[in-house]
């Protein structure tokens, strides 16, 4: 996602113009490719999408960069061989969470036009696959924030003292992301209790906090 450019009337401009795409489109290049202050009119807009989801990936996207500058910073400390398998890392899983930003309204557009349709059973039995499907993107993203929770424990634990304070941000910041998109996991699925997923969301919650709290030993 671009920072922010020109002025705040540009930036209303140019998110007017996502509000006029269809649910799960941002514009040509989708929501990913806003600029910050366009992202944030589109979230605070009366509109469908972008929602909660594309927030988490956004989210999980930011601690990944955060942990690709700690270990770039940290290359003298790590060995550059170490540094550069850990910014590797970091930035795979940072484009695989910011493609999720799109994929996310993506995936729901399919309930919001579920919802449309008259009540019957076609339409709920539409409605559960629609939710059952949408409820993928935010699992997969409390997949991806599991080893960057690990990366961020490792950079806080081993990189240059000075990025300690971004490491752990990013660790905070990865099970933020993987809490809220465990949450929209459990909402969608609310009427499949017996779903696989509601217990494998709960088990990487269970990991990711483990190294949040090796996290919060490195810090001290």
């Amino acid at each position: 996602m671009p920072p922010p450019s020109g002025s705040t009337s540009t930036r209303t401009a140019r998110s007017s113009d996502s509000h006029s795409q269809p649910p799960g489109t941002g514009g040509q290049d989708g929501f990913a490719g806003l600029p910050v202050g366009a992202f944030l009119d589109a979230l605070a807009a009366g509109t469908a999408a972008p929602a909660g989801g594309s927030a988490a990936a956004l989210v999980l996207a930011q601690a990944c960069a955060l942990c690709a500058k700690a270990a770039r910073v940290s290359a003298r400390k790590l060995t550059d061989l170490r540094a550069d398998a850990l910014i590797q890392e970091a930035e795979r899983i940072r484009a695989r969470a910011a493609s999720l930003i799109d994929e996310d309204p993506l995936a729901y557009r399919a309930v919001i036009e579920q919802r449309r349709r008259p009540p019957g059973a076609a339409r709920d039995a539409g409605l559960a696959a629609a939710l059952s499907d949408a409820a993928d993107v935010p699992l997969r993203i409390v997949e991806l924030a599991v080893p960057v929770a690990g990366l961020a424990s490792v950079l806080a634990a081993e990189g240059k003292p000075a990025l300690r304070g971004d490491a752990f941000t990013a660790g905070e910041l990865a099970g933020a992301a993987a809490r809220a998109a465990a949450a929209l996991v459990a909402i969608n699925l609310a009427d499949a209790p017996d779903d696989p997923r509601h217990s494998r969301a709960r088990e990487m919650i269970a990991a990711i906090e483990s190294a949040l709290a090796d996290l919060g030993s490195a810090r001290m």
